[in-house]
């Protein structure tokens, strides 16, 4: 399975299809991807150009064929392109990114032992004194680092003992004593060994990151589906039971009706229409407690939230007014929710390190805000949050408002300012609009009474809730 989000962090290009240019545009994962996948390519390319160098000059310089010559370092790039295909492929099969094509192995592995085979022979016909060691470890490594991320690692060791045994046979027919014959095998060994290790090292600790990126995904997921679970479990047990007996009653009236006991069945319809009005109220209070929130707890949860993720996160108060937990309902409510939003926002959309909370309340104005230094890159024009734009709606019935956008010092700052009356009271709502058409509340078309608590809109549902 591909991680979410896997392409484009890999190949830095959005959902959108708008390229991320640039290394400070990518989020802290997509750097190190990156880094780790051009540090296997980086092993692999150093060591196809050093065995170019040695199969160019020496046979070149000692007046080889110029089949030879040419042919040589030819073979060594076609081991560093399929090498190269090769580690591209492993370390997406090792991330679980995707397979390797079959013939590849055996392609790259040819390939890797004709560079080695040809370096074997020029070592015997022209000598090569001091460089068959680095002669035969760049022919192994550009293979061995990718072929190392596909296979476990009993089996890349049995593969480079097996490597290590017929070099040892192979080396002393070069016309090599058994000192030079030992140095070269350790040589090589040691190389290709090193090499193996740090390539397979640096692959598990991006398949960790991998996996926490996709552990924090599930668990907000999961976090979304409990709360979804949670509000039909709440919605089920406040309608179910007044349901059944409007059902009930109704069938019931309309019996009586048919027998014609109209007194007793209109007695009926009045208590279903009773039911339905408490049902109403009961709907009304359950979106009002998903609804409201506590500006406190909301301050407290950023910072555990925040520090949970890996970002320090500082809450500073300054009351000169009234004190934040005697801040009027309604106005901690929309601060609390502001919070959620900022923070919901820093952990998806920034690269934050810190994260600074700041709330001062005085006489005439209560201001929240939320800095941190996870810019990303500009935003795209004209495509403003939908979760901004509810925070401006919910602020603007309070007479509040709400600023958003780059700060000095690669920061980004959100200030929300909501007008808090001398001695805190609470403060005049400011009805939005009313939509076009009229409204299609039934007992509001029927001119029957209609309670709302404060803030409610036509039919039942706070502003902002959905049903």
């Amino acid at each position: 399975m591909v991680p979410l989000g896997a392409e484009a962090l890999r190949t830095g290009r959005t959902g959108g299809g708008v390229r991320v240019r640039g290394w400070s545009g990518r989020s802290g994962l997509a750097k190190v991807d990156l880094y780790t996948r051009g540090t296997v390519y980086l092993l692999v390319w150093v060591a196809l150009f050093a065995l170019t160098l040695l199969m160019l000059t020496r046979p070149v310089r000692l007046g080889t064929h110029p089949v030879v010559a040419v042919g040589a370092p030819l073979l060594a790039v076609a081991n560093g392109v399929l090498s190269t295909l090769l580690a591209r492929h492993a370390m997406d099969a090792y991330l679980r990114q995707g397979p390797v094509p079959p013939g590849l192995v055996g392609r790259a592995a040819a390939a890797a032992a004709l560079a080695t085979g040809t370096a074997l022979w020029l070592a015997a016909t022209v000598g090569m004194e001091g460089m068959l060691p680095m002669a035969l470890s760049t022919a192994l490594i550009p293979f061995v680092t990718a072929h190392c991320l596909i296979v476990r690692r009993r089996t890349t060791v049995l593969i480079h003992a097996g490597v290590l045994a017929l070099l040892a046979v192979l080396v002393p027919l070069t016309g090599r004593g058994t000192a030079e014959t030992l140095f070269t095998v350790g040589t090589v060994a040691f190389s290709i060994g090193w090499l193996a290790f740090t390539a397979r090292i640096s692959m598990w600790v991006l398949a960790v990151m991998w996996e926490l990126r996709e552990a924090r995904d599930v668990q907000a997921r999961l976090a979304v589906a409990e709360e979804r679970l949670r509000f039909g479990r709440d919605l089920h047990d406040v309608l179910g039971r007044n349901l059944a007996v409007i059902a009930l009653k109704s069938e019931l009236a309309v019996q009586l009706a048919q027998r014609g006991g109209e007194r007793r069945a209109l007695e009926q319809m009045t208590e279903v229409q009773r039911i339905a009005r408490e049902s109403q109220r009961e709907v009304r209070d359950v979106v009002r407690g998903y609804r409201g929130a506590d500006l406190r707890t909301e301050l407290d949860g950023a910072r555990g939230v925040l520090g949970a993720a890996g970002i320090s996160c500082t809450v500073d108060s300054a009351d000169a007014g009234p004190p934040a937990e005697e801040l009027p309902a309604e106005v901690q409510s929309a601060l609390a929710w502001v919070v959620r939003e900022a923070t919901t926002n820093v952990l998806r959309h920034g690269d934050a390190a810190h994260c600074a909370i700041g709330l001062t309340t005085t006489a005439g104005a209560a201001v929240l805000t939320v800095e941190n230094d996870g810019v990303r890159g500009r935003s795209v024009p004209g495509a403003p949050g939908t979760g901004l734009t509810g925070l401006r709606e919910r602020l603007a019935v309070l007479g509040g408002t709400l600023d958003a956008g780059p700060a000095p010092g690669a920061r980004f700052r959100l200030t929300a300012r909501v007008p808090v009356p001398a001695g805190g009271t609470d403060l005049p709502r400011q009805e939005p609009p009313a939509p076009a058409g009229g409204t299609d509340d039934p007992a509001r078309a029927g001119g029957a009474a209609d309670e709302r608590p404060p803030g409610a809109e036509p039919g039942g549902t706070e502003r902002g809730a959905v049903v």
